[in-house]
Parts: C-alpha cells; sequence; structure tokens
C-alpha cells in the first residue's frame, strides 16, 4: 500500500519552499549534461530544462523506495520522515542513483541543445540559475509552495534579462507559458517548446531515417498547450512513418504519472493499457516527456522499444544516424 498522501506531498511541498525542488539535486549534477556543449551563460533566449529529465532517476529511486516503506511497519512512521526532512535534506540520500541511471536522461537534454545548435538557434543555459519548474508539486496540489517558487523563478529570469525560454517537456511548458502567468504579477516571458522552435525553423536533415513508429502524445502537450502537429511533422521530415495508436493527440491516453508516488496500482494499470495500445500499432514507440518515458517502459518491460523524440531527431541530423537510420535499431 501506498504511504499517507498526506505526508508524500508534505515532503516534497516542504523540498520546494526550503530548497527549491521537490527533490533537490546539487547544481553540479543538474547541469553536468551542458559540459563540453559550448552553450553560452545566459542570454536574453535561453535553453531552459527545468531539472525534469535530470530528476527522472532521482524520483525512480524515492518511488521505489516508498513502495518499499509503504508494504512494511515503517510507513505509520512517515510523519516522523517528514519533520527529519525539514531539517535535513533526507530524500537525497535515499534516492541518489547511479551515474548510468543519470547518463540515461542526462542524454535528453544534451540532445536537444545539439539540435537547436545544428538548426542554427542562438541560446544560452542558465547553469545553476536553471531552477525546477514546481511541475510536480503544482498537479499534486501544493498551491502555496508552488507561487512562493514561481515568484522565486520569475525573479530569478528577470535578473538574468531573460525575455524568452527555450523548454525541454510538456511539464516545464506549461508551468512557465500556463500557470506562471497566473501567479506572478508583470510575468511576460515567452515561453515555447523545443518542438516549436524547430518545427518552425525545420530540422536540417543529413542522414534521413526509415521505419514506422508510433507515438505517444504527452496529455500536458496535447491537451494544454496545443503541441499536436509539430512532432510528428518532425518526425515525417526525419523520415519516419508515424502510426497513430488508439486515443491520440488531444485524446491522448495517460501514461499514469505524475500519480505513481500516491497511487502505484492506478498508475501501473493506466501504463500498462497505454502500452497494449501503442504495441497494437507498431513495436517501437517515440514519446517526449520524462515522465511518459519511464512509466510506459517500466509498463512494457522490454516487449516494446520506447525512445524519447530527440534521440530520432538527433539521429537524423547527425552523423551518428548512419549506424541507425533505421527504425529497430540499438537503443542509445
Amino acid at each position: 500500500m501506498p504511504l499517507p498522501v498526506r505526508d508524500v506531498v508534505g515532503i516534497l511541498a516542504d523540498n520546494l519552499r526550503l530548497r527549491g525542488s521537490v527533490l533537490p539535486i546539487p547544481a553540479r549534477r543538474a547541469t553536468a549534461w551542458a559540459r563540453d556543449l559550448g552553450i553560452p551563460r545566459g542570454g536574453e533566449t535561453v535553453l531552459y530544462t527545468g531539472q525534469m529529465y535530470q530528476l527522472i532517476p532521482y524520483i525512480e529511486r524515492l518511488v521505489r523506495l516508498e513502495q518499499r516503506l509503504g508494504d512494511s511497519p515503517l510507513a505509520r512512521f512517515s510523519g516522523v520522515a517528514r519533520r527529519a526532512n525539514r531539517l535535513v535534506n533526507g530524500v537525497a540520500v535515499v534516492a541518489r542513483p547511479g551515474a548510468s541511471e543519470r547518463a540515461e536522461y542526462d542524454r535528453i537534454p544534451a540532445n536537444v541543445a545539439r539540435l537547436l545548435q545544428k538548426s542554427g538557434v542562438a541560446f544560452g543555459y542558465l547553469y545553476e540559475d536553471d531552477l525546477y519548474s514546481g511541475a510536480l508539486a503544482h498537479d499534486l496540489g501544493a498551491d502555496e509552495a508552488v507561487a512562493a517558487h514561481a515568484r522565486r523563478v520569475a525573479g530569478v529570469l528577470r535578473k538574468r534579462g531573460v525575455r524568452e525560454v527555450i523548454t525541454l517537456d510538456p511539464h516545464t511548458t506549461t508551468m512557465l507559458r500556463t500557470v506562471y502567468p497566473k501567479l506572478v504579477e508583470g510575468y511576460d516571458v515567452r515561453v515555447r517548446s523545443y518542438l516549436e522552435v524547430l518545427a518552425e525553423r525545420g530540422l536540417p536533415v543529413g542522414v534521413p531515417l526509415s521505419g514506422t513508429v508510433t507515438i505517444h502524445d504527452s496529455c500536458v502537450y496535447a491537451r494544454y498547450e496545443g503541441i499536436v502537429d509539430e512532432p510528428r511533422r518532425l518526425l515525417a521530415s526525419a523520415g519516419l512513418t508515424v502510426a497513430e495508436p488508439e486515443n491520440a493527440g488531444q485524446w491522448t491516453w495517460c501514461c499514469g504519472g505524475p500519480a505513481e508516488s500516491l497511487f502505484p496500482a492506478t498508475a501501473a494499470a493506466l501504463a500498462g493499457k497505454r502500452v497494449e495500445q501503442l504495441r497494437a500499432v507498431a513495436p517501437d514507440c517515440v514519446t517526449m516527456c520524462p515522465i511518459c518515458l519511464v512509466n510506459l517502459r517500466k509498463a512494457a518491460n522490454g516487449t516494446m522499444r520506447l525512445r524519447d523524440i530527440s534521440d530520432h531527431l538527433l539521429d537524423a541530423v547527425t552523423e551518428r544516424g548512419a549506424s541507425a537510420a533505421h527504425v529497430g535499431g540499438p537503443t542509445p
């Protein structure tokens, strides 16, 4: 059984309020993906990760721990754990993934940066000021902590002279584009997903791919931000045929996240149903959200191939695609 919802949400909200993230990680790890990419520091237009992809391996470790504790007598001490966490960031100690786990998700922000660079987009990066957006706390209803955090992030963007941000994932996109304007007076930062930027500019394909993939739309992108056509146009320009699953576009089926930490059985059932729908169309699936990617991979349990859209797009514009220029090649 899961841990008490009140204590789980409380720990995440406390961390956001006290430490700037639901799951605080050192800046050197959150920004490790940008090493050796030559991205300028700051500027009016910045690539903003919101730390979502970087946080996934930590979140997964924490979810597994929660599930183990929920099935043990220690579950009764969750309130004590919350009080202790206010004093010491215990979550960072118990949810520490290995280097290979981190590298798997660090790769995706690097993919996006390379795609933008090869497309001629001028952008900078805020490095240690690339703060978490507050997405998970918002989804779980920690409204007061999220409002204060939104003002903090907006203040950093204002201080650094940022006028436009290019986002990597749907949750950070909707937080900075749709939620923050409701919470922060005078907030006027332009926010676009990198998928919108690349679709507008055109993908500089160097090694066309081949094959058929199915696509899992992010609920947040498709229902709240109107980002449906852009990923399909980009995949088509990369040379791939997109086969639509049952429940696509605005009617996409949920991957089960981010409710996994609170309702693991429900989340697993939703993810399992979605994998069935996707697998019925094609054995290769494209995702565009870190939460969708990890939840569907777990549900698929190796029965189908799931990759982030940035992997496919980068294969098509760089020489690395020459060895995997068709669907079904080795997963990077």
